[in-house]
């Protein structure tokens, strides 16, 4: 039965595994701590980088001799082949460990086996601890090993009554420096950013990181199928990130440079890009994670795909009464087609509210 130190000591490793969000791609964020044979913690550590340390050996180098008969607790389960670095599971036999605690297992079959592998070796093994908030703050990575997709979380602000601009197309600012700071954080924590030509023709938007030091700045992606949006000039191709323009197989696009154009079949149905084709093109980058932040058609063309696996909404206590809503076309004609969800948390950002949801499995009777 799991002690309160072990939810302790899985909890710290849980918050140390989200240091790593926005550096680790295409790894997953991993967190361990280790403690010595009388429970006290000698070790701590969290995957920094791709192609960097894992988090277990970040934990047993700090503890040393001191790991020896020990446990370690790790979000994910060890890893037990050997890419860039060598297998945990190795690591940890070497050091002595005689208990391993994790949370999930791991999904990638390449990776997987070195909870078996430590068992085999006579080291108590064992999963599921804090396996919930384990597997929330690895999502990204999660899903796009087992959906072979990036994640995509779509981020908006809005009123209190759903607008996202006034009837004039007036936008600036509708939320508070406070909550436009925590949209960094969003970015910070992401492979890329995403929006579409509607954005990118009515506001120009530069998408980087800014305020966030030492933030891997996220690929920046833009969505504009005729290449009528992005022009020579714009802000999206200042050099200080990477940057993709997606259009279509067969739009006009020598007035952009040739290494940022990315060529997509257009919809099978409807305006826009295919959106499979687009997430494909992604992962085969590295990107596991999305941060959409177009306008209100292409958040609708992801939510009618079924591509969003979060939403993050920021309200601000503002009334217009007219003006765009934050989502548009869905595909959803009739309430019992509504796609429901679960918040997650709510939290005051300076004077607004910033929402967090993720879609609620299906229920009886909807």
């Amino acid at each position: 039965m799991d002690t309160a130190a072990d939810i302790t000591a899985m909890r710290r490793a849980v918050t140390l595994a989200a240091r790593g969000l926005g550096s680790t791609s295409p790894n997953p964020v991993v967190g361990c701590v280790i403690t010595d044979v009388s429970g006290a913690v000698v070790g701590e550590g969290f995957h920094q980088r791709a192609g960097g340390p894992h988090a277990e050996v970040h934990a047993l180098r700090a503890a040393g001799e001191r790991a020896r008969g020990g446990t370690a607790y790790v979000t994910l389960e060890p890893c037990d082949h050997t890419g860039r670095t060598g297998p945990c599971s190795q690591a940890l036999l070497a050091a002595g460990i005689s208990r391993v605690v994790y949370a999930v297992g791991d999904p990638d079959p390449r990776a997987t086996g070195g909870g078996d592998t430590l068992r085999a070796a006579g080291v108590r093994a064992e999963r599921g601890l804090l396996a919930d908030e384990a597997e929330a703050g690895n999502a990204a990575w999660l899903t796009s090993v087992r959906l072979g997709r990036p994640y995509v979380l779509w981020k908006y602000a809005a009123t209190l009554d759903g607008r996202i601009a006034a009837a004039d197309a007036t936008s600036r600012w509708i939320t508070s420096p406070e909550a436009r700071a925590d949209v960094h954080r969003l970015r910070a924590e992401a492979d890329a950013v995403l929006v579409g030509s509607g954005t990118a023709r009515a506001d120009d938007p530069q998408l980087g990181v800014r305020g966030i030091e030492g933030a891997t700045q996220p690929l920046r992606v833009v969505l504009d199928t005729d290449a009528t949006a992005v022009r020579p000039g714009a802000r999206v191709l200042d050099g200080a990130a990477p940057t993709l323009i997606a259009v279509a197989d067969d739009a006009p696009a020598g007035h952009l440079p040739a290494t940022a154009v990315l060529r997509l079949p257009r919809a099978a149905a409807g305006r826009g890009l295919d959106l499979d084709a687009l997430l494909d093109a992604l992962h085969v980058r590295g990107v596991r994670s999305v941060l959409l932040e177009g306008g209100p058609t292409l958040a609708g063309a992801f939510v009618a795909a079924g591509k969003v696996d979060k939403v993050v909404g920021y309200l601000a206590p503002v009334l217009l009464g007219a003006g765009p809503a934050a989502l548009a076309d869905a595909g959803i004609t009739t309430i019992s087609q509504a796609l429901r969800l679960d918040v997650t948390e709510s939290a005051a950002i300076g004077p607004d509210l910033r929402v967090t949801a993720v879609p609620a499995p299906a229920r009886k009777g909807n």
